[in-house]
């Protein structure tokens, strides 16, 4: 908000109608969780903008919405219920709330037995292994992973050979660490919610350092499901409480991608979402602009209103090792104002307040090539293409 008040702009944001921590605030008032997931935001925009008004005396120009994680999440939800809002839209990192059913599946298979915990301390060298196996398949090793949709590890290579120690994983740890980049799936196969991507290791104490579940992913459960805040996590079980969370969301705070309204309006929708994010995976973003396109009228004539951006290296919307920052608003600017459709975005990635690397953000599926010569952290040096 700051970064476009300098620039200018009338900038409003929202408590969503309540303050605090936790989701107690639901139990017992339905309508606050209405108000938490769209109707809050939707009534601040046209509270801004009746203020816009009455203060410069004309109605603004263009109204623009950015945020990320539970922001990423209710721009889309206003795309799609207020589709006449914005002019423009971006949503980094959407937390879609059918993440928390996964997250607490994560638990249950990482916290009930002691024995399948895996320590912190060993993260790096987990990371390490992971890198060693993908990060050049790309034809660049250069510590990210362009393409974690292409990278398949076996954790069995890291077993320890005798005596557990830090330098490997015990079989059950293995295990734990298999699973944590595998989809969330159904007895009968079906994937209720995609995985952690490999590169996320460093990150990966958000979901899995224990020793129980993140409130963030246990309130769901236990003050809107249940209505209980004594609900014991451990009898947690995937395919009956996703199924029971998916009722009562469906109508209200899931993510709905018939965006056609949206786009007839003339409205533009840049989702970006970093490869390394460890606390919402990455293909939830992925899958939901899958399903805009084939429900899109002109799937062809989608990408002039709506792009997907990967972020190689990036972890929950900032962070991470990889270019993690960019001009979102001149990418608004350019693309509703100029007609200017973000073929790539110019990324940055700093250390110690100095850029030290910059990198393209390609559409997806498309990923950034090194075109051979020329610095690796220079983004002048790589093309947008197709994986190989």
């Amino acid at each position: 908000m700051a970064n476009a008040l300098r620039r200018g702009y009338a900038t409003s944001a929202t408590d969503d109608g309540h303050t605090g921590a936790g989701a107690s605030f639901v139990v017992g008032h339905p309508e606050k969780f209405i108000d938490f997931a769209y109707r809050a935001e939707h009534e601040m925009a046209m509270e801004a903008k009746t203020l816009i008004k009455a203060f410069y005396g004309r109605e603004a120009r263009y109204s623009y919405w950015t945020g990320c994680s539970g922001g990423g999440r209710e721009g889309l939800l206003q795309a799609y219920r207020y589709p006449n809002e914005f002019n423009d839209i971006i949503a980094g990192d959407p937390a879609n709330i059918r993440r928390n059913a996964w997250a607490l599946w994560l638990a249950v298979q990482t916290f009930k037995d002691s024995d399948a915990y895996i320590s912190p301390e060993k993260y790096p060298m987990i990371h390490c292994a992971v890198l060693d196996a993908c990060d050049a398949n790309d034809g660049l090793k250069d510590g990210l992973i362009e393409d974690p949709e292409n990278c398949h590890i076996d954790f069995k290579a890291l077993q320890c050979k005798a005596a557990d120690g830090p330098d490997c994983l015990t079989p059950r740890q293995v295990h734990t660490a298999q699973t944590i980049i595998s989809p969330a799936t159904t007895r009968t196969g079906k994937v209720l919610f995609p995985r952690l991507e490999p590169g996320t290791e460093l990150g990966w104490a958000r979901l899995a350092g224990g020793p129980s579940p993140a409130d963030l992913f246990l309130d769901e459960f236990r003050y809107v499901v249940y209505q209980d805040r004594k609900w014991d996590w451990r009898t947690f079980d995937l395919e009956r409480d996703s199924a029971k969370a998916d009722a009562i969301d469906k109508d209200i705070d899931d993510l709905d991608p018939h965006l056609a309204s949206f786009a007839k309006q003339g409205g533009k929708l840049l989702i970006y979402h970093g490869w390394a994010d460890q606390q919402v995976a990455p293909g939830s973003s992925i899958e939901f602009y899958k399903s805009v396109l084939t429900l899109s009228a002109n799937p062809e004539q989608a990408a002039n209103w709506i792009r997907l951006f990967m972020v190689p290296g990036m972890g929950h919307c900032l962070g991470g090792e990889g270019p993690d920052t960019f001009d979102k608003i001149s990418l608004i600017e350019q693309w509703v104002e100029q007609g200017k459709v973000p073929e790539k975005i110019i990324a940055a990635h700093q250390t110690a307040g100095k850029v030290d690397r910059t990198r393209p953000l390609c559409p997806y599926p498309q990923v950034a090539h090194y075109n051979g010569t020329g610095s690796i952290d220079d983004a002048s040096n790589f093309t947008c293409r197709l994986p190989q």
